[in-house]
């Protein structure tokens, strides 16, 4: 089976000057054509071609490990059509070969985005179909209006939404692929024709200066695994964590992979629309990073091993990994720890500098200092493995009964399994709030919080709303940014903490304003800002410094 590519590329374009050769991330537009063509060699005996009329085209794309047809200049006009050249070239590397191509395909130097593998595909769905030409096309429906004898009418028969519209394909430059009869003088397009539908950022086609911008934008773009779980025990942080940043990675390729059994975390990432991959074990996320072949992989798993970060090294050219105080640390790329204090290692970033807070958060303002209490907000978290909720439940019930105008507002998360037993109580002030979407609504309106001692310290330091911290476990109490000279009071172990001793030291910031003042002030010192623009460039690998 023997292929001929033909990669047109003309010396002139009047849309944008020089576009052919002129550098998109580095490399002339035209390579990117030459490059995905010449992959197929790995298959298939293909010979690769640029048919151009221009001396400096010919040397790239001699340069990229293309041959050259020298185009004669009446194929050359800005009137003269493709079918033409493509048949000059295939003639002449017959000619020039003694061979006689079985199929040829015509490869756009404007389509820079189209992958190998998908034309590989292509090629290997072409060679066992019942067609002579097969085209690249992407589904481009939309509601569309047109001209009838001089009458604006519409292109469609209802107004529906446009998942709901019927599929129109549009063709792009990816490639044409043709049966060698069906190429001559005059056309490329056999009796029999069928489409290769192209994913929408492959289908990409530069004829203006936005068109080269996106082109830019989706050839920067990598390939990104999140893996993360989330459960009662281990807690929701990670998965939110990764949910945020992922929202940040806009125009990248996410995968999210967690462990099938941890029902809550899978059911959280599928609420969210993201693709999600279930695994069982290890070994099947290094299977999967073979199929998906990222360009980076976050762990926001804690403590990873060395074995680990050293197998996905060899399938991934970035190791990013959160909250990890393991043996791993010290193989991955780069290690974000911004729950702890300490800066130890090339690859380690530690520090409240490096949280990546929710949007929401950027956006809400803090409540003015009051010194009276009014409104107290109760939340542990998304599962609270602890119960700490239904411990502090029964405490401002007792606060309750000694502060009339007081207010309390627990907040419960999407893991809580605890949450048909916590109820409003309109006696004595306490309203509950299930899985609720934007927390800090509710912090805004927060004289004072009883927090467990994970990410939500940050959001509440950021609201500057004073707060008693409880932990849920032993890992929690190295999070040391909950401390005094934070604005926090921290009470240690919360299921270790006598209710009575929670009671109390409730009791006294509700009496004492100006031990409350300090702690606002103190927790609005911090600017966690930039904290979203960091931890986003050291993902993407573009570098940060320590001190600031």
């Amino acid at each position: 089976m023997k292929i001929l590519v033909v990669i047109p590329v003309r010396g002139q374009s009047k849309g944008i000057p020089g576009k052919n050769i002129r550098l998109m991330n580095g490399l002339p537009l035209m390579a990117y054509s030459i490059k995905t063509a010449l992959a197929l060699q790995r298959l298939y005996d293909a010979d690769i071609v640029v048919s151009t009329e221009d001396e400096e085209i010919a040397q790239i794309a001699i340069q990229y490990g293309a041959g050259v047809i020298q185009r004669p200049l009446e194929l050359a006009g800005d009137e003269v059509t493709l079918d033409p050249v493509v048949h000059h070239a295939v003639c002449t590397c017959e000619h020039m070969r003694h061979i006689r191509y079985d199929v040829v395909i015509t490869m756009q130097a404007t389509s820079p985005t189209l992958r190998y593998e998908t034309l590989q595909k292509a090629v290997e769905t072409f060679l066992t179909a019942d067609a002579d030409t097969m085209i690249s096309a992407v589904n481009d429906a939309h509601l569309s209006w047109r001209y009838d004898a001089g009458i604006l009418m519409p292109g469609y028969e209802k107004r529906v939404n446009r998942q709901q519209l019927p599929v129109h394909l549009k063709e792009t430059g990816g490639f044409l692929l043709s049966r060698r009869d069906s190429v001559t003088q005059n056309g490329r397009i056999g009796k029999k024709v069928t489409v290769f539908e192209l994913p929408e950022k492959e289908a990409a086609d530069i004829d203006t200066e936005f068109d080269w911008k996106l082109c830019e934008a989706i050839l920067q773009s990598k390939r990104i695994i999140l893996r993360a779980d989330g459960e009662e025990k281990l807690g929701m942080g990670h998965i939110y964590r990764c949910l945020s940043i992922a929202s940040h990675l806009t125009g990248h390729e996410i995968l999210f992979v967690t462990q099938k059994q941890f029902t809550l975390g899978v059911n959280k990432i599928k609420d969210s629309f993201f693709p999600v991959r279930l695994i069982k074990e290890e070994e099947q996320l290094y299977e999967i990073a073979e199929q998906f072949q990222p360009d980076i992989v976050v762990n926001d798993i804690l403590d990873t091993s060395k074995d680990y970060v050293m197998e996905m090294k060899k399938r991934t050219s970035r190791v990013v990994n959160f909250e990890d105080r393991g043996e791993g640390a010290m193989y991955a790329d780069c290690v974000i720890n911004a729950l702890y204090p300490e800066k130890t290692g090339r690859n380690i970033y530690s520090g409240f500098q490096y949280f990546f807070i929710r949007d929401e958060f950027l956006t809400a303002v803090p409540k003015p200092f009051s010194r009276t209490v009014e409104n107290i907000v109760i939340l542990f978290g998304g599962s609270d493995p602890s119960d700490l909720t239904r411990k502090t439940y029964e405490i401002f019930r007792t606060i309750a009964k000694r502060h009339p105008k007081l207010e309390f507002h627990i907040i419960t998360g999407f893991g809580y399994k605890y949450k048909n037993e916590i109820i409003n109580d309109s006696r004595h002030r306490i309203f509950v709030h299930h899985d609720v979407k934007r927390v800090s609504r509710y912090l805004s309106r927060a004289d004072l919080a009883v927090t467990s001692q994970g990410r939500t310290i940050y959001e509440l330091a950021c609201m500057g709303v004073p707060s008693i911290v409880l932990a849920q476990n032993n890992r929690e109490l190295g999070h040391v940014f909950a401390g005094i000279s934070n604005g926090f009071i921290n009470l240690g172990i919360g299921r270790e903490q006598e209710n009575e001793a929670i009671c109390a030291t409730v009791e006294w910031l509700i009496r004492t304003p100006n031990v409350r003042r300090q702690m606002h002030e103190l927790l609005l010192e911090k600017d966690f800002r930039q904290g979203q623009e960091r931890v986003i460039r050291l993902i993407l690998g573009g570098g940060q410094e320590h001190d600031f």
